[in-house]
């Protein structure tokens, strides 16, 4: 099947579409990365977004089988239930794959979850002109399904239907689920979480809560030692109960660490400004130094938002930064046992140079490098 992919600054790109014959239109983001697909598609940040992959030869290895799981009782490699992306685009999609765990090819997983796919694109000039111009909402049109050029005259009325979702509130779990039975309790409120971070965590001795987006952990129902705060998608300023919740949780002194979104909600609980970057961080090679060691450590990234540090409150401290950009990555309380990253430790995928991030949460020792 032909396809078109239209662009919010009225471009277009034309080639042939694999996956899924179904149109989507949500906005566009860029990830580097050259392996680590099936954790990539189904982390759950990527959600009301279609991914561009620069690295031009795609999924020539595998799809591994779906319904495997670990002894935690969590999927294998995925980070999640299901693919959360809502579109794919690559330079080349390889028709044949091999690779001793392969279960299946990257068209009929996509198709299987009803996800559509591009082909052809020079991926690298489309990522240019996002690193050019910043966000653009673009429109994947399966040629049988949908008029050519219907997009072009509703670009701003798409926009602001896609600025105004609440993206959390979708993946968000509904029920209470509980892993692990170990000595150390702590509750991990799913913004979506991903699948690495529990299994990060129950690697110390620890029975972890997952709790709703909007469950008010506050109330005394859950007993717990520490609070995690997971990684998620859209706009933090959306999530106004969970903001409530932490700022609570802050006011009673409990033990506190947090990734990617939480960095940013954390912030917006003391009254401090979170604002969205131009271009976003998307990869799994961000380099971010500490302010207090000078070491630098490489982290995988993908959120669009961070902290306006000028708006921190004096008791709330800056500790890395991001290199690149100079966009805030990790504030701390002196006085308090809360910590937060805005990059993600638990790779799956990227580097592993942080994962003692989770040892010193759950031990309660000093972060200090």
């Amino acid at each position: 099947m032909k396809a078109t992919l239209y662009l919010s600054d009225g471009t277009s790109f034309e080639w042939q579409s694999f996956g899924s014959e179904t149109n989507t239109t949500w906005e566009l983001v860029f990830n580097t990365g050259m392996v680590w697909y099936p954790e990539t598609l189904t982390d759950p940040s990527y959600n009301g977004q279609i991914l561009i992959s620069t690295y031009p030869l795609q999924w020539n290895y595998w799809v591994p089988e779906f319904d495997s799981f670990d002894s935690f009782g969590i999927r294998k490699v995925f980070e999640s239930n299901k693919i959360h992306l809502n579109g794919f685009i690559v330079w080349e999609y390889s028709n044949s794959y091999n690779h001793w765990e392969a279960d299946s090819s990257l068209s009929d997983f996509l198709k299987s979850q009803n996800v559509p796919g591009i082909t052809g694109i020079d991926t690298r000039q489309l990522t240019k002109k996002i690193r050019d111009g910043g966000s653009l909402i673009g429109k994947i049109v399966i040629w049988d399904f949908d008029e050519k050029n219907v997009f072009v005259d509703k670009n701003k009325k798409i926009f602001k239907e896609y600025t105004t979702k609440n993206f959390v509130s979708e993946v968000s779990r509904k029920e209470v689920e509980v892993y692990g039975t170990g000595k150390k309790k702590i509750c991990l409120l799913d913004m979506w979480v991903k699948n690495n971070i529990v299994r990060s965590l129950l690697k110390f001795d620890t029975t972890v809560t997952v709790v709703p987006h909007d469950f008010p952990f506050m109330n005394g129902e859950i007993e717990f030692d520490g609070l995690f705060i997971s990684n998620g998608p859209g706009d933090p300023a959306q999530n106004t109960i969970a903001i409530w919740e932490i700022k609570k949780a802050i006011d009673a002194d409990k033990n506190i660490f947090g990734i990617c979104l939480w960095n940013q909600l954390i912030a917006l609980a003391c009254w401090a400004q979170s604002y969205k970057l131009k271009y976003g961080h998307r990869w799994q090679n961000q380099p971010c130094k500490d302010l207090v060691s000078g070491r630098c450590v490489i982290t995988s990234q993908n959120h669009w938002y961070a902290i306006d540090e000028s708006t921190l409150p004096k008791y709330i401290k800056p500790w890395f930064t991001n290199i690149n950009d100079g966009s805030n990555e990790w504030i701390m309380f002196p006085n308090k046992n809360i910590r937060s990253v805005q990059f993600h430790p638990e790779s799956f995928p990227g580097p592993t140079d942080s994962e003692y991030l989770f040892r010193d949460f759950v031990e309660g020792l000093s972060l200090i490098i």
